[in-house]
């Protein structure tokens, strides 16, 4: 499968995760990439959308964007600092490019191992 037909399955794809996705899926057959793919783009999460929770943080509900993320911990108290005081909520959405990036890669090698997992 190449990039160009990656890019239509995954919408809104940066390009480090594309080449993560490329360097995961080079070995497996086309039956592999396919359940790789369906599966995949259920669990990964736009950058945008992670953006938008982290805004909405501002109105009173701070660290919805944690929670999405898997980070139930930082979420508890993200809800209960609102934010740290907004501080961590700024923080958070100038780094929000590499936390999103850092869950896909991690969504993605779980993937990839289900994957291998379920073909033996």
């Amino acid at each position: 499968m190449n990039s160009q037909q990656m890019l239509m399955m995954l919408p809104g794809i940066q390009p480090n995760e594309l080449h993560l996705i490329q360097s995961i899926t080079k070995e497996m057959t086309e039956a592999e990439q396919q359940q790789f793919f369906s599966m995949y783009s259920t669990k990964r999460k736009e950058q945008q959308t992670l953006l938008i929770m982290a805004l909405i943080g501002f109105l009173g509900v701070a660290g919805i964007h944690r929670f999405v993320i898997g980070e139930i911990g930082m979420g508890i108290i993200y809800l209960l600092t609102a934010g740290f005081c907004g501080i961590g909520t700024i923080i958070d959405i100038v780094n929000m490019s590499s936390m999103t990036f850092n869950f896909n890669q991690k969504q993605a090698l779980e993937t990839a191992n289900m994957v291998k997992m379920m073909s033996r």
